[in-house]
């Protein structure tokens, strides 16, 4: 049994990750790649799903060692949407076709479960047809359950790494490994579609923590996962260290795939970031989602977590019309659709 007949029965090992991170046998690569399209094909097609990126708030109360957001970064610049800015970026996303809407921001205790209630609720009445997807980190069980009942639909919680001494080299000695793991559980069992997901070349991270992410995948079983390369920020304790790799990445891209043939995978901007053509090779390596920016234009830039982030300025048409060029380019098309796991 080789690599590939390991990989489609959900079997991964540490000399199987180590070979497809370290090869520069091209005829394995372009397998692994073509391979993990066409997993990607036989369920979605050549459809790329877009969800309409709102990022509401700046602020956060953690001190996370690689954000460029941490409470101790005196440089980076705050801001919280009003809700009429919120319900105006939903406005101007549903009517240029985007069905999934993503609240993210920092952990920002402004936005408690009253507040965001009602503006999930008032998403909800307004858009019956599009999906509500929230990324606002770590909430208690109940809270989680009151935004639920309120209309949202999905939850984005990258993991970071499923190795608790991994996770302590990357965050601060009050945030628990634990309740992490604990918190994405809760969301499964609350009924969300989940998302978790890390960075690709963290600092410590190597094949064993990798391995230990990829199992926590296949456990988890959730209906999105979010990877993208670790870049080095300024201002953080990591603002000297390496940036991931974008190979490293898309190699991984297609690992998941075909560990997990109906997941929705994105394309991130971390991705786009680090290559210009970051997002469609993540598309040519078998994710199928793409988040394009709809928050508002006098704070894209500010929502900075990392340096150098895309933020081009333009208007949510004209980002949407340059992604839809791209993917027509390599055969792929974006369509007006929720995007659900299938």
């Amino acid at each position: 049994m080789d690599i590939f007949d390991r990989l489609r029965q959900r079997i991964v090992t540490k000399a199987d990750l180590q070979y497809i991170l370290t090869t520069d046998d091209n005829v394995f690569l372009s397998t692994l790649r073509e391979q993990a399209q066409q997993v990607a094909q036989s369920i979605y097609g050549t459809h790329v799903f877009i969800r309409g990126l709102i990022e509401i708030s700046s602020y956060c109360k953690n001190d996370c060692l690689y954000c460029g957001l941490r409470r101790s970064n005196h440089m980076a610049v705050r801001y919280r949407l009003s809700e009429d800015d919120i319900y105006s970026s939903c406005e101007k996303g549903h009517k240029l076709g985007f069905r999934t809407f993503v609240m993210q921001g920092g952990e920002d205790a402004w936005f408690n479960d009253e507040r965001l209630s009602r503006i999930i609720s008032n998403i909800r009445q307004q858009y019956p047809d599009s999906a509500i997807t929230l990324s606002l980190g770590e909430r208690s069980r109940e809270s989680y359950q009151l935004l639920f009942e309120a209309g949202a639909n999905r939850y984005l919680l990258r993991h970071e790494t499923a190795d608790g001494k991994h996770y302590a080299q990357l965050h601060p000695a009050e945030m628990s490994f634990d309740h992490r793991m604990q918190s994405l559980h809760n969301l499964k069992e609350i009924g969300y579609q989940v998302g978790c997901g890390f960075m690709v070349g963290s600092p410590g991270q190597t094949v064993d923590t990798l391995l230990s992410d990829l199992q926590f995948i296949l456990s988890l079983q959730p209906q999105m996962v979010g990877i993208g390369p670790f870049v080095a920020t300024q201002h953080t304790p990591f603002a000297s260290k390496p940036s991931g790799s974008v190979e490293h990445t898309l190699r991984l891209l297609s690992v998941i795939r075909l560990l997990q043939p109906h997941v929705l995978l994105p394309a991130t901007t971390a991705l786009g970031t680090l290559h210009p053509q970051g997002r469609e090779l993540g598309i040519l390596h078998g994710a199928n989602v793409i988040m394009p920016n709809l928050s508002p234009l006098t704070h894209r830039k500010d929502y900075n977590i990392y340096d150098n982030k895309i933020c081009t300025g333009d208007e949510a048409a004209e980002a949407l019309a340059n992604i839809n060029r791209s993917l027509q380019a390599i055969g792929y098309k974006t369509v007006v659709d929720r995007g659900d796991y299938k």
